[in-house]
């Protein structure tokens, strides 16, 4: 199926798009219309629906994925799209790898991944609670993103950012002798599980009511509780990964309601912070020249990145 950034002006085009934003308009001749702007994983793009029916904005609803007949036009030095034709799907069936930008590294790998850290775990404690939590949220934890914005905000994005943290932390556990291997990769693996009720799902992602009141980080402590009371498990290890969540932003000012207080929190506060800076750096990096500098970037604390020319 052909992607948004290979449309070309004076083609028709049938393909799969999501509608991220619909709005009325009247035209000068007092028919109505539809402004759409449509996306998939390579971009977006606007598009017109004129003459339209009142069916028409119903189909387009904002979040749902639509087949669209169209011609690609010029205006005004973009393209755009002269909307023929829509056609309602059936959401539970259509192809969300061509619409959603796909995790750096495929699905699969990253799930094999993670299934090698859960088998490698020691601990009965920590493995019997990770495991449970993990299956219970499967389908959310391997597909949606880590956020609706600023960082891996992509399909898998929330795997691929705690498989990266792992990796991270299974290393710098390997120069400490004193820091427990198997507590620090179950608080990395489910640091942001919350994140599978705080957010909406992979496609046009947002916050859920959940999300907005209470936040990932209170989400995830009450579901590792729960979890440990249904494996009636008594040790104090349910404590250290609450604990481990709730301080993996490392400061009040960032939404953790306590510092870190044990060497494992502390640890994943740090390969948390990194990550995720990681991602921010390098997106605004993708577009920047050479020898240019970033816009600022208020996540960074309003620095703008400097990028070095290739010798």
């Amino acid at each position: 199926m052909k992607c948004i950034n290979e449309f070309a002006a004076g083609e028709r085009i049938d393909v799969e798009l999501l509608v991220t934003n619909c709005t009325k308009g009247v035209s000068n001749a007092g028919s109505p219309y539809l402004n759409v702007s449509f996306q998939d994983k390579t971009g977006l793009i606007e598009g017109k629906k004129w003459d339209a029916q009142e069916m028409d904005s119903i189909i387009l609803e904002v979040g749902k994925i639509v087949k669209v007949v169209a011609d690609v036009i010029e205006y005004r030095g973009s393209k755009q799209l002269k909307i023929c034709s829509i056609e309602e799907l059936d959401q539970s069936s259509v192809d969300f790898s061509h619409i959603c930008m796909p995790s750096p590294v495929p699905k699969e790998e990253l799930i094999r991944k993670l299934n090698g850290y859960i088998n490698g775990i020691k601990n009965q404690d920590c493995k019997a609670i990770v495991t449970k939590i993990i299956n219970d949220n499967y389908d959310a934890y391997t597909t949606y993103p880590a956020a609706s914005r600023n960082h891996h905000e992509y399909m898998s994005g929330l795997l691929f950012h705690t498989i990266s943290m792992t990796e991270m932390a299974t290393l710098i556990a390997s120069y400490y002798d004193s820091i427990d291997k198997d507590m620090l990769i179950t608080g990395a693996l489910l640091h942001d599980v919350g994140k599978v009720v705080e957010l909406s799902g992979p496609v046009a992602t947002k916050y859920t009511l959940e999300g907005k009141l209470l936040g990932h980080i209170s989400i995830a402590m009450a579901t590792v509780r729960k979890t440990a009371e249904e494996l009636n498990i008594t040790s104090e290890i349910p404590t250290l990964l609450e604990h481990m969540i709730l301080s993996h932003h490392g400061s009040k000012e960032f939404g953790s309601p306590v510092l870190p207080l044990t060497r494992e929190a502390l640890v994943l506060h740090f390969v948390d912070d990194l990550d995720s800076k990681m991602n921010i750096l390098d997106k605004a990096l993708i577009d920047t020249p050479e020898g240019e500098w970033t816009q600022r970037i208020i996540a960074m604390d309003g620095r703008a990145f400097y990028k070095p020319k290739s010798y």
